[in-house]
């Protein structure tokens, strides 16, 4: 019986993990953004980086690491975050797929923990909680949690899952491109996979967002509401009521998430 387990933890261990991470102009951050996926419990992954003609030292800091798993891309003009995106997943061999960007940080587990809670329950498609940190790696005691399960009705009514906690199955879900726009092309990419499989909350802080000046999270609400149209309009085909409608939509379930899922903690 001992064996048996142990044979399916090295199964579950050998399984690909692909990370999935655009830079741009975060020579600040990046450096301890690697190094908590380098001290991931769960080794077998790829960190798929495509810088987007970063004009800092990004390039420097990235060739420091010689560590095979590390893939370095390049975009040959600045493209977004988007393109960036897709061009990684293109280069991902991996079965699971997951997201990082290039200031933000993980804890150790944060992989081990999660295909573990996806394999035990069969799910393809899932997010953690998360922690807020400044600029300088400390927390503000902000808690950020969400649904226990997003269906696809759930999913347009707000982005829950935040960007860095996302992990999907690629075999079931596919490798997902996205359109090409400027803003909110992580939440594209969650309508787009959330049409396969319903989305899972695994209720424990195992990331770290950095709330910097000038993210998105900070722009007024005329900015939010222009992106998020721009979001259903082009890159979720929608016409322009129901694009209006689920716009509107958005920004209601997203002060019921300040609510409900954004605590401060002590």
């Amino acid at each position: 019986e001992r064996s048996k387990r142990t044979t399916k933890r090295i199964e579950v261990m050998n399984e690909l993990v692909s990370i999935i991470m655009p830079s741009y102009n975060t020579a600040k951050f990046i450096s301890k953004t690697i190094e908590s996926v380098l001290e991931q419990t769960y080794k077998n992954w790829e960190l798929l980086i495509v810088d987007d003609c970063s004009t800092d030292n990004t390039d420097e800091i990235v060739s420091k690491y010689d560590d095979d798993r590390i893939i370095y891309l390049k975009n040959k003009k600045n493209s977004g975050a988007a393109v960036s995106r897709n061009k990684a997943l293109k280069n991902a061999k991996g079965k699971w797929i997951a997201f990082l960007d290039s200031d933000d940080l993980w804890y150790p587990t944060k992989l081990e923990e999660q295909i573990k809670y996806m394999k035990k329950n069969k799910y393809s498609f899932s997010y953690t909680s998360y922690e807020e940190i400044d600029e300088n790696d400390v927390t503000n005691g902000v808690k950020v949690t969400g649904p226990k399960k997003i269906t696809k009705m759930g999913m347009y009514r707000y982005c829950w899952p935040g960007c860095l906690t996302v992990m999907y199955d690629a075999e079931k879900i596919g490798k997902i491109q996205i359109a090409d726009i400027k803003k909110n092309n992580d939440y594209a990419m969650w309508l787009k996979v959330i049409k396969k499989a319903n989305c899972y909350h695994y209720d424990k802080v195992l990331a770290q967002y950095r709330k910097r000046s000038g993210s998105i999270s900070n722009h007024g609400y005329l900015k939010l509401v222009k992106w998020h149209y721009k979001l259903f309009k082009e890159a979720d085909n929608k016409n322009s009521i129901a694009s209006l409608f689920l716009t509107l939509q958005n920004l209601i379930y997203g002060c019921w998430k300040k609510v409900r899922y954004v605590k401060k903690v002590s």
